[in-house]
């Protein structure tokens, strides 16, 4: 199997609990420097891949994948924080934090 291959097969059985993880996220929304549950739910994930993540800021996280020495270095970031907006979607994982959502895009 192709390389290629290899990564659509695992993407697609990983891809039900990711959109769990998505949702779960969604309808539990944090603001700025706020995020502690959030950074914990991130956290436990990151630990359950091997890595061992640090907390940096106050709510922030920093994890390293360690690569071959003197190859080439990818760095990932992601928002955590939500906004301050009511959510008008009605679908199963809507915020359940009134004035509070996940709104960026």
């Amino acid at each position: 199997m192709h390389l290629i291959e290899k990564i659509k097969s695992l993407s697609e059985s990983l891809q039900p609990e990711v959109i769990q993880w998505r949702r779960h996220l969604h309808a539990n929304p944090e603001l700025s420097y706020d995020e502690f549950n959030t950074a914990k739910f991130v956290a436990e994930k990151l630990k359950s891949f091997g890595l061992e993540p640090v907390p940096m800021a106050t709510t922030g996280l920093v994890a390293l994948i360690q690569g071959k020495p003197g190859k080439n270095t990818i760095a990932l970031r992601a928002d955590m924080d939500a906004l301050p907006i009511e959510e008008k979607n009605n679908v199963a994982y809507k915020s359940t934090k009134p004035g509070v959502m996940h709104a960026c895009g």
